[in-house]
């Protein structure tokens, strides 16, 4: 299983939120590339980058700083965040970024699922925020009404390699991850599942390796100090 890391952008800083509350904001750091470095010296081979002001507004806000991040650090970057067409995915894979997650787009415009799929493949990632079995869109300030699976099994239809499944209720809350509903989806679905939101603990990431998900996304877990990188990829190779 793969480890990455995240940084989430607000104003060219590194921040966090608490279950998608852009009211419950930490910054970390006032330079994301110095966390980046960090990243990479310990081993890890990927970023997961988001865009929040880009989320929640619908247009990339911070493509500047996500190029540094890549160029300094020479981490394989997946980024999202406010990318809800074809010209500004196209933009982000021609800076060089690796992977593009498409989320509130994916749910209001199916075809840009299709259309991005057809002519990028495996360099699309779509993001399911998942909260009590529905969908959130629009930085998980709205419910689409869509149920969880539902969506996967159409986005699996589609083509699409990658989904980042978000637990917004465990996000950010230290309480370890919904193993649950990640067995669930290794079950049903065929796609690489990538773990996001409440990885606390190495047993959190250990357990999702057991269950043959495909990477986790550790976030606060690491700026709290309550996760070691260099640990959680030793781990993960379990």
């Amino acid at each position: 299983m793969k480890i990455l890391p995240a940084i989430d952008l607000f104003e060219s800083q590194a921040v966090r939120l608490l279950k998608g509350d852009y009211n419950a904001m930490t910054v970390y750091d006032s330079n994301p590339v110095n966390t980046a470095l960090k990243f990479r010296d310990s081993g890890a081979e990927w970023i997961h980058i988001v865009d929040l002001e880009g989320a929640r507004s619908g247009e990339p806000v911070n493509l500047d700083v996500i190029m540094s991040i890549r160029s300094e650090s020479k981490l394989k970057c997946e980024v999202g965040g406010g990318i809800r067409d074809i010209a500004a995915i196209k933009k982000y894979i021609d800076s060089g970024v690796e992977r593009v997650i498409l989320g509130t787009a994916a749910v209001s415009n199916i075809e840009l699922v299709r259309e991005s799929v057809s002519q990028f493949g495996e360099r699309i990632a779509v993001g399911v925020d998942i909260r009590d079995g529905r969908v959130s869109i629009k930085g998980w300030q709205e419910d689409s009404g869509l149920d969880a699976f539902d969506f996967c099994k159409t986005l699996q239809d589609l083509g699409v390699k990658f989904i980042i499944c978000t637990d917004i209720s465990r996000d950010g809350a230290m309480r370890g991850t919904n193993r649950n509903l990640y067995r669930e989806l290794s079950r049903r679905f065929e796609v690489n599942i990538i773990a996001s939101g409440g990885v606390s603990t190495l047993d959190d990431v250990k357990a999702l390796a057991e269950l043959n998900i495909y990477g986790a996304i550790i976030g606060k877990a690491y700026y709290t100090g309550a996760i070691n990188i260099s640990e959680a990829i030793e781990a993960a190779k379990s």
